[in-house]
C-alpha cells in the first residue's frame, strides 16, 4: 500500500491510552511524542474540555488496526 492511501486507525504497539494520536501520527509521518506533546498542551490552554471530547470521538471514529 502506498504512503497516500495509508488508512487513519488508532494504534496498537505504541499505545499510551487508546492508541488515537499514535495512529494520527502515523498517518501525518510525525513524531508520535510531539503530536502528544501538542495534544496536550493544546487542551491544557482551551480548558481542556474540548481535547477530551475530540479525543473521544476520534477513539469512537478510528478503527483498531
Amino acid at each position: 500500500m502506498s504512503d497516500a492511501a495509508k488508512p487513519l486507525v488508532r494504534v496498537r504497539e505504541g499505545a499510551i491510552l487508546a492508541g488515537v494520536l499514535g495512529g494520527l501520527a502515523r498517518w501525518c509521518g510525525w513524531d508520535p511524542t510531539m503530536v502528544r506533546i501538542v495534544f496536550v498542551i493544546c487542551s491544557l490552554l482551551s480548558a481542556a474540555f474540548p481535547g477530551i471530547i475530540i479525543y473521544l470521538v476520534m477513539w469512537l471514529l478510528m478503527p483498531r488496526e
